[in-house]
């Protein structure tokens, strides 16, 4: 099977991307502005094909509700298999007490968040108000989850195939975390084959015969038990913050003004420093591509001390944290940001980075 282009919306190419990875267990429960995604997997998961060592059917469930979706995404992965859940930001949050415990007994998973406007159950409009719920764990304990915030279809197609993949590396959660415009949007996208061999697990529940038990728990009673999990849990999140770190960098080097946007407000964004760059104004973007961890090393563009930044965010200020830390007052950080659904002009943006730049 070679590699071939299909027409797709964002939300599909989730599902599609995780069915080539070699998911075969999905469990989710339905929420706009993703339904597109769990209808997907209802017509394709329970014919996708087996894959080894661990080869059940393709097995979809729309659970009862989304913390049975996340409760069942825990047992299939506790058993070995690649499985994954979706849903949109009032969901996820009721997914937080299983996600944890998923982090808690180091299992891999792929959770998918196409966000919508918030607080509360808000509107079905886009937002980036759920930073600090994923790259901050946004359950319970010191755990961490890779957070990728694809910016195009492909993207979003390419990043869930490698979440599989770093999830299944460090016996850790991942997150996609998507919103309303890229889920629903369309465009051509290149699939590639599917896995046909995983990684093996020799940690999984798949019965002991001929070996020693395994097991799977997040629970630690006896004294000094805890703590001394958590210090190997930040130990390996360390060697992902080295690792895995990803960015885009747009005209970085003569920039006068940084510009930094993840996901859709990233597409804007681009459209913006191209119309200034025409102009003759010396303006670049980063774009953050793994949210968790944070990519720090792209930051290191200020060491020269004369470069402004400005953070544009669908939020009213998450990311920009992030941002100022990475900087660490080598730069001041300006921010503009909208939230609630609303969604930043181009013509904002380049009023932004005008003001800047005078």
């Amino acid at each position: 099977m070679v590699n071939k282009r299909i027409l797709i919306s964002g939300n599909e190419a989730i599902a599609q991307g995780a069915l080539d990875a070699g998911c075969r267990f999905y469990a989710g429960y339905p929420i706009t502005p993703q339904n597109e995604l769990i209808a997907y997997m209802a017509k394709y998961m329970p014919v996708a094909l087996p894959v080894k060592p661990v080869s059940p059917k393709g097995v979809f469930i729309q659970a009862e509700s989304e913390i049975s979706a996340i409760s069942m995404v825990y047992g299939a992965s506790a058993a070995g298999v690649r499985a994954m859940t979706s849903s949109s930001s009032p969901g996820i949050s009721l997914k937080q007490e299983g996600i944890s415990y998923i982090a808690g007994a180091e299992l891999p998973a792929v959770i998918v968040n196409i966000m919508r406007g918030g607080p509360g159950l808000g509107n079905i409009a886009p937002s980036q108000s759920d930073y600090f719920q994923a790259t901050r764990g946004g359950g319970h304990g010191d755990y961490r989850l890779i957070v990728f915030a694809p910016d195009s279809v492909q993207e979003a197609y390419d990043l869930t195939r490698l979440s599989f993949e770093l999830a299944d590396k460090y016996r850790c959660p991942a997150m996609i975390l998507g919103d309303g415009i890229l889920g629903q949007m369309m465009e051509p996208i290149s699939v590639s084959p599917q896995k046909r061999v995983l990684p093996l697990k020799p940690w999984a529940l798949t019965g002991c015969r001929g070996r020693k038990p395994n097991v799977v728990k997040s629970f630690y009673l006896r004294e000094g038990d805890l703590e001394k999990f958590n210090l190997k849990l930040q130990k390996k999140y360390a060697v992902i913050e080295s690792k895995e770190q990803r960015w885009e960098g747009m005209f970085l080097n003569d920039a006068k003004v940084v510009l930094v946007a993840y996901g859709t407000l990233a597409r804007v964004a681009k459209s913006a420093i191209i119309q200034l760059r025409a102009q003759g104004k010396k303006v670049g973007l980063i774009r953050p591509i793994s949210l968790w961890p944070f990519p720090k090393k792209a930051f290191n563009v200020f060491n020269s001390g004369k470069k402004k930044c400005l953070v544009i965010e669908m939020s009213y200020g998450q990311m920009v944290e992030d941002v100022r830390l990475s900087v660490e007052a080598r730069a001041k950080v300006d921010f503009l940001g909208r939230s609630g659904g609303g969604v930043l002009t181009e013509e904002e943006i380049v009023k932004g980075l005008s003001r800047l730049l005078r």
